[in-house]
């Protein structure tokens, strides 16, 4: 969380920043972090922690979530379906997308689980570095992605952070019954060390973590009668970003994401849902 001297500063310098306020946990969060933190007893840390570093920042585990959890997690994605915003942007991306303010208000289970101290203790160490929640006003710190009509996809691309900080992504698998793949080029920024090239699909449950500065990746187009859906989480290092920076933070998920009325929803006001 950050401090009333990290806001000043902000004020000061005349960046923008919203702390995230917690609000004390529900009973299904709590059973969440509770199982969470089990699943955590089964995991060989030292043995991923060693893959993610030698990945540049970057480790898929398959089978990462609980049953219970990802069951919970199908059912709010499919409970806000009604809610997704499409776009498509030629030769790059086709798909639609719900941002964390409809999740706030129609599946706050996925922001209980976003906040999960177990799950953040767990990026930490893989991380090697104090993780905060993204700020408030930012519409991609979780969202839900739907892959629903062939051809749905985006491009190659890095989730470049517009913080003063690092920022990094968590994938979650949701839904998964498509031929979609992961694809993704690790050491790109790396200048002598030799390129890796990999694919994986990630099944409900499944993990995905990265540096979003250094991974260069994309999601494979969906195939005809098939459908996937995938839940993304955003951590930051320093919750400071510029006013230009959010200006194009902003515009990029408003014009690629989620529509103008959920990203700038300050100056729309609340859709009727």
């Amino acid at each position: 969380m950050p401090s009333k001297a990290d806001a000043k500063v902000a004020a000061d310098a005349g960046q923008t920043t919203q702390p995230e306020a917690v609000a004390p946990m529900a009973p299904a969060a709590f059973a969440a972090d509770a199982e969470i933190e089990r699943a955590m007893d089964t995991i060989d840390f030292d043995g991923v922690t060693r893959e993610f570093k030698s990945q540049d920042a970057f480790i898929y585990m398959e089978k990462f979530l609980p049953q219970s959890v990802t069951e919970q997690l199908i059912a709010a994605a499919r409970a806000v379906t009604p809610n997704v915003n499409r776009n498509y942007l030629p030769g790059h991306k086709q798909g639609g997308s719900v941002s964390r303010h409809t999740l706030d208000e129609l599946a706050p289970f996925v922001a209980e689980l976003y906040r999960s101290p177990a799950l953040m203790r767990f990026l930490e160490r893989l991380a090697g570095e104090k993780l905060l929640p993204s700020p408030q006003d930012d519409p991609h710190a979780y969202a839900l992605y739907y892959y629903t009509r062939p051809g749905d996809h985006i491009g190659w691309h890095y989730d470049t952070s517009y913080y003063k900080g690092r920022r990094y992504t968590l994938l979650l698998g949701v839904v998964d019954q498509s031929s979609c793949k992961l694809e993704y080029r690790l050491h790109t920024r790396n200048p002598g060390v030799p390129q890796v090239d990999g694919a994986v699909a990630y099944p409900p449950g499944a993990l995905v973590f990265f540096d979003g500065d250094k991974l260069h990746h994309r999601i494979t187009p969906l195939g005809d009668n098939e459908e996937r859906i995938s839940l993304t989480f955003e951590y930051v290092t320093d919750p400071r970003m510029g006013t230009w920076q959010r200006f194009i933070s902003n515009m990029k998920d408003a014009i690629a994401y989620f529509g103008f009325r959920q990203v700038f929803r300050q100056i729309f006001g609340r859709t009727k849902r």
